[in-house]
């Protein structure tokens, strides 16, 4: 056994597990090819150790050991990430942030919470519901992953168009840099001084320290909710509609448009063939709502939309997390996955025909379609989804080429090419083309003034050096 996990061991005692189970456990997320890779019998290697603090000086100490042994460290959250963010080689060290868990504090007069950054998702949510509020954070992943997770990866949750993103959502967090030193930012609403040390670690993915607690602003539990839907002739004249009612300042939290083949497959009981559903979902005091529910209709019904089934609405609520997992398709010789974008309102509608266009040239393509589902003032994502049956050998090889294709069409149009999964091991080679030359040196020179050593989940975010 390495000497690191005796001296970890030494330092930290049970700890430390090196159980064949759980190493085999963290050795990776659930990107779509590490599951192939299992599937085909290319089961990647367990790391040496895997560390679970039970607190922030936990967490420190194992970073300083581990810095002083010169072993990578890999965090690892709820696992549930999809572009390949944790994924071990064989020497690393990977820190779970498993026992780091619970409510630390909770402020009903400054609706605040304080979490333990390996708090799940969903326990989180119900923890500050008890106490009649809402972090208003929905991501698909929310019974799965951790706030920390949720943190290091900038995400987005379904409810966003209204209540935010992460980003919009925290307070203030702590982390563990890679000496070992403690980072607390300041619980305030907003300062104006110097830049924003949280959004080092919004989007860091692991790789400039460790987050070992968050604070959330919260909101309290709406008084009403209510959904409608409109279907439209095309996705142009939906998304037109769509910028007109949120520019005019209406934000329902749940904006979900569909193209023709997505409102086809899963909304058929109520969406006309070949016509575009746009789901809404609105929140907040009863007068606020049924406000919201009027003008946003009338701007929706003077853009070409007609009226659908607000039932469209409720089987959304009751069955969007429920998916079929990537083993059960590869298992049927399909390889799938989804890909987030960006862009303005101006080139949105392009991006979703060169994108498209682009999947379905790839042979053995069985869908390429997309919906938007997080909106703002001037522009919307897009939420591809792919899937095609090559044959067996080509597998990794086809969906490698509908990543490149995504992102090659996506970049030509003018959008950004990772909306909230974050960049992992998937996009890096593409990070170059979104941030620029400059913006990726402006990165390593960060990494390597906190991290000299590229110990913190090396290989992630930042594409290879020349």
């Amino acid at each position: 056994m390495s000497d690191v996990v005796e001296k970890l061991r030494a330092r930290l005692g049970e700890a430390v597990r090196a159980d064949e189970d759980v190493l085999d456990a963290h050795r990776r997320d659930t990107w779509m090819l590490g599951e192939l890779e299992d599937l085909q019998g290319a089961d990647g290697p367990r790391p040496l150790a895997v560390v679970e603090p039970a607190d922030t000086a936990g967490v420190a100490e194992a970073l300083r050991v581990c810095r002083t042994a010169r072993v990578p460290v890999v965090t690892y959250g709820g696992g549930s990430g999809v572009v390949g963010g944790v994924r071990t080689g064989g020497g690393e060290v990977v820190l779970s942030t498993r026992r780091l868990d619970g409510l630390a504090a909770l402020d009903p007069n400054d609706g605040v919470a304080r979490f333990g950054a390996g708090t799940n998702g969903m326990v989180a949510e119900r923890t500050v519901q008890e106490h009649g509020f809402t972090i208003g954070h929905w991501p698909q992943s929310i019974e799965l992953a951790t706030v920390g997770g949720l943190v290091a990866t900038r995400s987005a949750g379904q409810f966003s168009t209204g209540y935010g993103n992460v980003e919009d959502l925290v307070l203030d967090l702590e982390a563990v840099l890679p000496d070992g030193s403690v980072l607390h930012t300041r619980p305030t609403p907003r300062a104006s001084a110097g830049p924003d040390l949280r959004q080092l670690f919004l989007g860091s993915e692991g790789t400039l320290g460790v987050i070992t607690q968050v604070a959330f602003s919260l909101r309290p539990l709406p008084e009403a909710t209510r959904g409608q839907c409109f279907h439209f002739p095309d996705l142009g004249s939906g998304l037109d509609a769509m910028r007109r009612f949120v520019q005019a300042g209406w934000t329902p939290p749940v904006v979900r448009l569909y193209d023709t083949k997505e409102s086809g497959r899963q909304f058929a009981d109520w969406c006309p063939q070949d016509r575009c559903l746009l789901l809404l979902i609105h929140e907040g005091p009863g007068a606020a709502v049924e406000l919201q529910l009027r003008e946003v209709a009338a701007l929706c019904e003077a853009g070409k939309g007609a009226p659908v089934d607000a039932a469209a609405a409720d089987h959304w609520l009751e069955n969007r997390n429920h998916v079929p997992t990537f083993r059960e398709l590869l298992e049927k010789g399909i390889v799938v996955d989804t890909i987030e974008v960006a862009a303005t309102w101006s080139r949105i509608p392009a991006l979703y025909e060169s994108v498209v266009a682009s999947l379905e040239e790839v042979e053995g393509i069985l869908v390429a379609s997309a919906h938007s589902s997080h909106s703002y003032r001037s522009g919307t994502n897009l939420y591809f989804t792919f899937a095609a049956r090559p044959e067996p050998a080509r597998m990794a090889d086809t969906y490698r080429e509908c990543w490149r294709r995504t992102m090659e069409a996506t970049l030509a149009a003018g959008g950004g090419i990772a909306h909230h999964h974050g960049i992992g091991r998937v996009r890096r080679d593409w990070l170059a083309a979104e941030i620029g030359e400059g913006g990726v040196a402006l990165l390593r020179s960060v990494k390597r003034a906190l991290d000299p050593d590229d110990l913190l989940n090396p290989g992630v975010l930042l594409p290879d050096a020349d």
